[in-house]
Order: C-alpha cells, then sequence, then structure tokens
C-alpha cells in the first residue's frame, strides 16, 4: 500500500497550487509575457521613494552634494550625509528569490552622479545607480506619469513589487511614451529604467507605442545576445512593429522551436505572431499546441501565455475568440482544464460553465489546485447559483 502524504504536506502542495493560480490572475494587468519572477524595476523605486535626487560625492566618505532634485523636498547644493552610503556600494535590486547585488561604477570614474533615493519608513538614502546629469528633466518627466501611488507608503519589497496596479491603460501609455525613447539608450541606467516599465506594463499599453517604434532598430535588439534577458519583451514589440518580413521570421523562428519542442520565449512570439497575422492564427495555434499530443507541458503553457496576453488586452484579437480557444482547450486537454479556470473567472466569461460542470461531475481533474479553480469559477458563474449545493466542496486533503 503506498504511502499517504501526511495533511500538512498535502495542505501545503494543494496551497503553492492555488498560490501559483491565484498569482496568475494578480498580475493579469501587467504583461506576463515579459515578466520574469517578481523583480523591483528602477521605476518602482522612484515611485516608491519620498524623495530623488543627482548627487555627487564629496571629499569626505558618506557625503554627496545635491546638484539636480527629481521629486521630493532635498534642495539643489544641500548636503546629504549618510555614513556607509559609498559612491561604488552595491545596491540590491529584487527578483523571486530575493535581493541581488549589483555593483554600480563610481560617479568619479563614470563622470557621472548618482541617482539617489529615499523612502519616508527608513528615511535612509540609496543609490540607483549613476546617471548622466543631462537626464534630470526626463526622470522628473517620468516621476510626473506617476499620480495614483504618490501618497502610497512601501514597507517592504513585496509591496514595492505590486506597485503599477493603480495605473490605468492611459496613464501606461502616458509613461510608456516618456520612456520609449530610451529603450538601449546609450546610458545604462536610462536604459535600464525604460526597460523595466516595458516589461512591467499591460499590452494594451505597450501596443499604444506602435507609432513610436522602429522595427529595424527592435530587429537588431532581438538578435543580439547581450541583450538575451530583453528577449521577450522585445518580441513582442516587432510583433507589434514589424510587417510581413517580420512576421515571416517569427514563423521560421517558431517552427524551429515546434522540431526541437523548445518552449524558451515560445509565448512571446507566438503573441507577436498573432498580432501580425490576426485572429485567424488562433485555430492554428489551437491545432498545434492543444490537439497535438506531442507537445510538451512548456509548449502548452507558453501557448495558453500568448493567448492570455490577447484576451486581456481585447484588441487585435477580441477577447471572446481568445475564450472560444480556452473552451477548445477544456475539451481537449481536460486535465488541465483548471488552468484557465481563474482568468475566464476574471473577465466573467460564463460561456465555460456547462464545460466546467461536466469536468466536475465526471471527475475529469485530478490535481486538487485545478478542481479548486475549477470550483472558483462555477461558483461564481451565475449559470450555476441554483445548483452550487450540488457541487463537491473544496475541503482540505486528509
Amino acid at each position: 500500500m503506498s504511502a499517504r502524504l501526511p495533511f500538512w504536506a498535502a495542505w501545503s502542495r494543494l496551497m503553492v497550487g492555488i498560490a501559483l493560480l491565484l498569482a496568475l490572475g494578480s498580475q493579469a494587468h501587467a504583461c506576463r509575457v515579459c515578466l520574469s519572477g517578481i523583480t523591483i524595476t528602477p521605476g518602482q523605486r522612484l515611485d516608491s521613494a519620498a524623495d530623488a535626487v543627482l548627487a555627487v560625492p564629496l571629499a569626505n566618505e558618506g557625503q554627496f552634494r545635491v546638484i539636480e532634485v527629481i521629486k521630493g523636498h532635498a534642495t539643489t547644493d544641500e548636503t546629504i550625509a549618510q555614513p556607509g552610503l559609498s559612491a561604488t556600494k552595491a545596491e540590491p535590486t529584487m527578483s523571486l528569490d530575493g535581493p541581488v547585488l549589483r555593483q554600480e561604477p563610481s560617479s568619479v570614474s563614470s563622470g557621472k552622479p548618482l541617482l539617489l533615493v529615499r523612502d519616508k519608513l527608513s528615511e535612509e538614502w540609496a543609490s540607483i545607480g549613476a546617471i548622466d546629469a543631462d537626464h534630470a528633466d526626463w526622470l522628473r518627466q517620468f516621476v510626473a506619469t506617476n499620480r495614483g501611488g504618490k501618497s502610497r507608503p512601501t514597507k517592504n519589497w513585496q509591496q514595492i513589487a505590486s506597485m503599477g496596479s493603480y495605473l490605468t491603460d492611459a496613464e501606461w501609455g502616458e509613461r510608456l511614451a516618456v520612456v520609449a525613447p530610451y529603450l538601449e539608450d546609450t546610458d545604462a541606467l536610462a536604459a535600464e529604467i525604460a526597460y523595466g516599465e516595458l516589461s512591467r506594463a499591460p499590452y494594451a499599453a505597450i501596443r499604444t507605442l506602435e507609432p513610436r517604434l522602429d522595427a529595424t532598430k527592435i530587429a537588431t535588439w532581438i538578435v543580439d545576445p547581450r541583450l538575451a534577458s530583453r528577449l521577450p519583451a522585445y518580441t513582442l514589440l516587432i510583433g507589434i512593429a514589424g510587417g510581413p518580413d517580420d512576421a515571416n521570421a517569427l514563423e521560421q523562428r517558431i517552427a524551429a522551436a515546434r522540431s526541437a519542442r523548445d518552449a524558451t520565449n515560445l509565448a512571446a512570439m507566438l503573441a507577436a505572431d498573432i498580432e501580425l497575422r490576426g485572429p485567424s492564427r488562433i485555430e492554428w495555434l489551437e491545432q498545434t499546441y492543444f490537439a497535438d499530443r506531442t507537445r510538451t507541458l512548456p509548449e502548452i503553457e507558453a501557448a495558453l501565455l500568448a493567448l492570455s496576453v490577447h484576451g486581456q488586452a481585447d484588441a487585435s484579437v477580441p477577447r471572446g475568440r481568445v475564450v472560444e480557444a480556452y473552451r477548445q482547450f477544456i475539451r481537449v486537454r481536460r486535465p488541465m482544464a483548471g488552468f484557465v479556470a481563474m482568468e475566464l473567472a476574471d473577465w466573467e466569461a460564463w460561456e465555460a460553465t456547462a464545460d466546467y460542470v461536466e469536468i466536475i461531475r465526471s471527475k475529469g481533474v485530478k490535481d486538487p489546485a485545478g478542481e479548486f479553480a475549477i470550483l472558483h469559477y462555477l461558483r461564481q458563474s451565475p449559470a450555476t447559483t441554483a445548483e452550487a449545493a450540488s457541487l463537491p466542496s473544496t475541503s482540505q486533503p486528509e
């Protein structure tokens, strides 16, 4: 007889699965193709700061003179004195795995001032990095796009990571218009700020950049090995800005990935392909990734993510068409039907109610987290209100 998991282990496994499903829903506003774990961007650090200045180091260690005020109540020529704050100190950024130290070049050796920030709670200054003083006006313009979150205090990096959800698509469009000219700018920190905002913006807002994008320039970024970590975001941009030649090149890369069963950057390529080809391309995706039993789980997840991006934007591809594709996925991939339940509920797409009722009653989904997601959908669906009492409970596993 096989050993059973103890209650705490089984419950922990269920909660992890549910947390992952809920996390997908909580990140729906941001373009999930571009996101890589949880990362605190320089732009988020500027948003969360009470004060931000450009400052140059003085002769005494830990002392800096303010040369530009970006936001807050500091004054030009004010001296910042903070022991331990160094022009060469590695400041942490945040990732899914916690803080990551990034060594910034000295402002003395680079000839650039430091971008220093201070939050309301700690009242201590920290360095985001060195940036050319000529970018001061641009930085002020950037922080001015943050209207909704100015008064929101932040206590820790998890709260900073969630910042951005208060921006509307229109406000995101304004912010992206400010940063777009600085994508891959010669100033490294300016380029990092610009890319950071692109990476966490909703796809609907990213699409508004089309008149500002240079497809030829983006194509060079895509093949630059130094920019490999930025490939998903720039692949989406080529889908928005590109033409027939770019569509053909994408198809070739997708075909190569399919032959190798390689899901690397596949979600971005599929999303860009759909953007360039239009809604008719979704039927091909359904047949190629959902109906093909030789496809791997990462490939299927990439196809779902590409559809999610377009469903959230509800622009070049109507959300209703994405819902149809999700229902097709539910029919041909019954054990995975819970993968799309949370998003369908977020969209109030109750067309899948009958599909899910049949799956639950036939016990077509064995995964506890998937079953939880489906029941969550059904209990919200107006079509199952009268039947809710007969649905299985989400009881704790033994």
